[in-house]
This record gives structure tokens, sequence and C-alpha cells, in this order.
């Protein structure tokens, strides 16, 4: 009997991305966060919120929650949340897994 093993990779490589250019500060500039709504996050996003208007001098921190927690994020039209940020400081932030 032979046994037949199948590799599922593809065999070719995906394009090697850029790093953003990261800020020299965080002082003055807009934060965006995306939520996924679950238990805790209103206070985790508070408290991280604190931090960056206390130790980092944020000028804003803006948070919008998913409509679904389940599903990819409203697209930026519906969320404003990336729209509204991107024009102040190119810092939009996802913290999907929690």
């Amino acid at each position: 009997m032979t046994l037949r093993v199948l590799d599922p990779t593809n065999e070719t490589a995906p394009p090697l991305g850029e790093p953003a250019p990261r800020l020299d500060t965080l002082a003055g500039k807009t934060v965006g966060f995306i939520s996924n709504g679950k238990e805790g996050t209103k206070g985790f996003f508070a408290h991280l919120e604190r931090i960056l208007r206390d130790e980092f001098a944020v000028a804003d921190v803006v948070t919008r929650v998913k409509s679904n927690f389940s599903a990819p994020a409203d697209p930026p039209p519906a969320s404003g949340c990336v729209r509204s940020v991107r024009g102040f400081s190119r810092l939009p932030f996802h913290a999907g897994g929690l």
C-alpha cells in the first residue's frame, strides 16, 4: 500500500513589504483603536487611553467598536476611525485579538 502525502503550502513566497515609517513621538498625535466590543475591552481601552494621554502626551484617542466582534472591522467610511485618525497621525492601531 502506498501512502501519498501532499504538501499544501504555496510554492511561491509572498513579496516582502517595507515597515511603516515610525513616529519620533506620540506627543500631540491622535491615536485610533478599533475594538471588538467583547467584555473587558471597554475598561482596557479606557486604561490604555489614560496611559497614552498621561505618559505619552497624545492629543486625542479615537475608539470605534466593531458592529460584530467576529467579523472584520467595518469599512472606513462606515466606522470612520481609520479615516479620522489617518489625517492626523497615520497611527491606526487594531487590537483584534483582545
